[in-house]
């Protein structure tokens, strides 16, 4: 029986395993839409903008570790896509994104919502599709899921015109997909892996670099493995928390531009690194020639693109980091009678000195202290398996700093392209993905105002997540900038003129609070933990306070502001 290219598109993403898919109609996808209001198997989340959508499609994605599905209309539809799309893009998330498209022969003409959105996403996609004939849509949905799976996760876009939706043909769909010149490395060449076992083994000073690839490839058990029974020190990059328990006496928790006093100190001393599924880029590195100078570097990854473009590695393995650690992780038993302890005692020591001497702080006040928020949700939730998204800005290292994470997939935040408007629709996506676990969405308020449209699909779907705006009425992070380096001319950085979050809260029906004293702030996250419906939380916070340690641009890891 022949099928239209909407039903195929329906047949296709079930045989994908789809459940959600998160977007906005629009008039090219109306038919689209009407095959999918024809079935009960795909549930459309009609989001209220097309970069919400992508971003909800992206959470499920971080969350889950599988593909997210989004839907927009061609035209303006298609172009508010493209920022959530370079999002998960930056940080190597699987998504397939589909827009609609104007009919074929109208394509090239200037018709009405016409865009190029193949052209315009080109260099921020893993590859794009437009399809041209019915023919070849099954095979193209195939490939798009594939794409986006496979080696380097990342998102892939089909353009779909809206003849392309009308027209029949027999549905056929491939068990399996092969690429001629798309063919990713997973298994490490295994005799590098044996020497690098030794050079690992052999090593005085080593420290591992945990990136988010090591969440990826489901490798964190393989890593914390390794680390503990060679007692060798962790410290993860903002993609990487979660991979190695921070309550571990081994985690140096996040290194970098706002890292920990011990594991940026560590970097500069250390002897040899060891880098899985990361990519040494200039918030880890900071001054690039003076990066780790006593090391030899090792560097584990399924891009082979990754290994030596900022740092020449002295131990390249192209593979899938947990097939790699797998290989290697037997190659440690020949040193049995090694007392790891007592080998790494000196080098363990000296990073506990560290840690000692300066461990993660802030001032105690009337005023609210974010980070004091941060510590206190954390230890509320200490038993509690929770996922916390975030926005992007000061808040979001203070998460990344005082939050304690035991567990991969539980931080959803934008790293690479550091996307203000992601964390709280990413939620969403988060919060679909697992109905039953609490989703928190810590926001600044600049963030916030970037898609807090997105307040009517928690009502719209009864989802109850929870929003902790910390609220100082700037723009902090340049803020910070501007207070540090240009003499505090705080140029276009004061946002104090906002809307009232908690009346807009109510003015959807959702349960909100606002807090301003220090006092208040454990009580006030009691009740929202406590409330079983979507909770805001307006946190007005100390305005000028600041995130340190920093590592100012430019600058080696061990020049660092502490205060």
């Amino acid at each position: 029986m022949k099928l239209t290219g909407s039903e195929i598109f329906i047949e296709s993403l079930k045989l994908e395993g789809v459940k959600y898919i998160f977007g906005i109609p629009g008039g090219t996808i109306i038919d689209l839409h009407d095959a999918l209001y024809k079935q009960d198997d795909l549930k459309f989340i009609l989001t209220r903008h097309e970069q919400g959508a992508v971003h909800m499609a992206d959470g499920y994605a971080r969350s889950t570790g599988k593909p997210g599905v989004a839907l927009a209309t061609s035209g303006p539809g298609a172009t508010n896509t493209i920022t959530a799309i370079a999002t998960a893009y930056s940080d190597s998330i699987p998504l397939v994104v589909f827009t609609g498209q104007v009919p074929t022969h109208l394509i090239g003409n200037d018709a009405f919502q016409e865009a190029d959105i193949v052209g315009m996403t080109r260099s921020c996609t893993k590859d794009n599709f437009l399809v041209k004939d019915v023919k070849d849509l099954a095979y193209t949905i195939k490939k798009a899921f594939y794409i986006a799976t496979t080696g380097r996760p990342g998102p892939v876009l089909i353009d779909f015109p809206k003849d392309i939706q009308v027209q029949k043909t027999e549905f056929l769909y491939p068990d399996t997909i092969h690429l001629r010149g798309y063919n990713p490395t997973y298994h490490g060449n295994f005799r590098q892996i044996k020497h690098v076992s030794k050079v690992i083994a052999s090593a005085k000073k080593p420290l591992l670099y945990i990136g988010g690839g090591v969440i990826t490839s489901n490798a964190s058990e393989e890593v914390q493995h390794i680390a503990r029974k060679l007692q060798i020190p962790v410290f993860t990059t903002l993609m990487g928390i979660g991979a190695f328990p921070e309550d571990d006496p081994l985690s140096l928790g996040m290194a970098g531009m706002h890292g920990t006093f011990r594991a940026n100190m560590a970097i500069q001393y250390c002897d040899l690194l060891i880098s899985i599924g990361a990519r040494f880029d200039d918030r880890i590195t900071g001054k690039l020639s003076e990066f780790a100078p006593n090391a030899k570097f090792v560097h584990i990854d399924i891009d082979p693109t990754s290994i030596s473009k900022n740092v020449k590695i002295d131990y390249p393995i192209v593979g899938d980091a947990k097939l790699v650690l797998n290989d290697m992780i037997p190659m440690f038993d020949e040193y049995s009678s090694v007392d790891w302890k007592e080998v790494r005692k000196p080098w363990l020591d000296m990073i506990d000195k560290w840690k000692e001497e300066h461990r993660l702080a802030y001032g105690d006040s009337d005023k609210i202290k974010p980070q004091y928020v941060i510590e206190t949700l954390s230890s509320i939730n200490k038993d509690e398996d929770i996922i916390i998204s975030t926005e992007v800005g000061q808040h979001q290292m203070w998460v990344a700093q005082f939050y304690t994470f035991k567990k991969p997939r539980r931080l959803l935040t934008s790293g690479g392209l550091g996307t203000m408007g992601f964390g709280f629709p990413a939620g969403i996506g988060a919060q679909f993905a697992y109905p039953d676990k609490d989703v928190y969405v810590i926001a600044g308020d600049g963030s916030f105002q970037m898609n807090e449209q997105e307040l009517a699909v928690l009502v719209a779907y009864n989802k109850p997540v929870k929003v902790i705006i910390l609220n100082n009425g700037y723009l902090g992070m340049v803020r910070q900038w501007q207070q540090l380096f240009y003499g505090r001319r705080y140029a276009a950085t004061d946002i104090s003129v906002q809307p009232d979050f908690v009346k807009l809260a109510e003015a959807y029906g959702i349960k909100a609070a606002r807090i301003r004293k220090s006092s208040e702030v454990e009580e006030a996250l009691i009740e929202m933990k406590n409330y079983k419906g979507a909770f805001i939380l307006d946190a007005v916070i100390d305005r000028e306070e600041n995130v340190y340690p920093m590592v100012p641009a430019g600058a080696p890891l061990n020049n660092m502001l502490l205060v």
